[in-house]
C-alpha cells in the first residue's frame, strides 16, 4: 500500500509566517511515496520524532531531489506526512477524512518543529491539504491562484539550509533589533497584499506583491549577512518585471528553487540570464489532492517545463 504526500512552493510569506502573517503556499506534483508494506531502516529526523524506534515505512522521495541534492521543495515534511498517513491506512484510515487530516497535520507538524527546532508548518499543511492555501501558523484556508497566474519553477545551483538561514535571521534579530523589525514589517505587510490579492482573485496586484517582496527578502538578507537572495536575481527580477511578471526565491531563500510568476511564460532573455547563473527550469505543477493512496511514483526530467496556471 503506497501513499502520497505532496511538496509544496512558498510564493509569499517567507519569514512574515513565522510571526503570523499569511503564507501563500502551493502543493507540488512533486512529492514522496511512502510504502507500508515495506520498512525504513535510515528514517529522517522528522519521522524519528514522530514514530520513535517504531519500523517506519520505506519511502522514495526521488522527484525531491537532483541526486544527493534536495530541491527545497519540502522534502523533509513530504516524508514525514507519507510516512504516517501509510501507517494509518494499514489501519483502514480514510486520508480524505478532514477531521483525520487534521490529526495527521498536527502529529506531522508537532515532530517537524521538533527535529527542526522550529518553524511555521507551512510545508506540512501544504503536504497533507494539496492545492493553494493561505497559511498562518496552525491554519490552512484552501485558496485559488488568480486566473491566468502561471508558476515556472527553477532550481538553482546551490542547496540551503532553513534552519541555518532561520539562524542568521535571528542574530539579526538579537543584535539589531529595529533593523531586523524593520525588515520583518515590510514582509509582514507583504504578505498580507499577497494573500488580499489571492482572496479578490487580482493577479496584478499578486505579482507586484512577489516583486517587491524578492526586495524585501534582499534587504534581510544584507541585514543578517545570509545569502537569503543569490547573487544575480535583481537581473533577473528586471526581466521578469519587463513582461510584468515577478521572479523570487521560495521560502527562507539561499538557494534551493525560485519562482518566476506572470501572465506569460519567462521571456527568451529571461531564460537565457537564469542558464547564465547556473539555473535550470524544473517540471513542477499544482497537486490539488495533498495527501492520498496512489500509484508508483511518476519519472520527472529536470529542465522540462511544467509550469501551473489557472485559467
Amino acid at each position: 500500500m503506497k501513499v502520497f504526500a505532496p511538496g509544496k512552493l512558498v510564493l509569499t510569506g517567507a519569514y512574515a509566517v513565522l510571526g503570523g502573517a499569511p503564507a501563500i503556499v502551493m502543493a507540488t506534483n512533486r512529492g514522496a511515496y511512502a510504502d507500508g508494506s515495506r520498512s525504513n531502516p535510515t528514517p529522517s529526523a522528522e519521522v524519528r520524532a514522530a514514530l520513535g524506534d517504531v519500523d517506519s515505512p520505506h519511502v522514495d522521495a526521488s522527484s525531491l531531489f537532483l541526486g544527493s541534492r534536495k530541491l527545497g521543495l519540502g522534502a523533509s515534511s513530504a516524508i514525514l506526512v507519507a510516512s504516517l498517513a501509510a501507517r494509518d491506512a494499514k489501519r483502514d484510515a480514510d486520508l480524505s477524512d478532514e477531521k483525520f487530516r487534521a490529526s495527521l497535520f498536527e502529529r506531522a507538524r508537532t515532530a517537524h518543529a521538533s527535529a527542526q527546532a522550529g518553524g511555521s508548518g507551512v510545508d506540512v499543511a501544504a503536504s497533507v491539504h494539496g492545492g493553494v492555501l493561505e497559511y498562518v501558523p496552525g491554519s490552512a484556508k484552501r485558496r485559488s491562484l488568480p486566473a491566468g497566474t502561471l508558476v515556472h519553477v527553477f532550481a538553482c545551483g546551490t542547496s540551503a539550509s532553513t534552519s541555518q538561514l532561520r539562524g542568521q535571521v535571528d542574530r539579526f534579530a538579537a543584535v539589531s533589533p529595529a533593523a531586523h523589525r524593520a525588515c520583518i514589517d515590510d514582509l509582514e505587510e507583504i504578505a498580507y497584499e499577497a494573500a488580499s490579492a489571492v482572496k479578490v482573485a487580482s493577479r496584478e496586484r499578486f505579482i507586484v506583491a512577489i516583486r517587491r517582496a524578492a526586495r524585501s527578502l534582499f534587504r534581510l538578507g544584507e541585514g543578517a549577512g545570509a545569502p537569503i537572495v543569490p547573487k544575480g536575481f535583481d537581473a533577473l527580477e528586471e526581466l521578469a518585471a519587463a513582461t510584468d511578471g515577478a521572479f523570487c526565491v521560495s521560502g527562507a531563500g539561499g538557494g534551493d528553487v525560485a519562482a518566476y510568476v506572470g501572465s506569460v511564460p519567462p521571456s527568451a532573455a529571461f531564460v537565457k540570464r537564469a542558464l547564465a547563473l547556473g539555473l535550470f527550469e524544473i517540471d513542477v505543477a499544482l497537486d490539488e489532492k495533498g495527501v492520498r493512496l496512489a500509484p508508483p511514483p511518476l519519472a520527472f526530467v529536470a529542465g522540462v517545463s511544467g509550469a501551473t496556471s489557472t485559467s
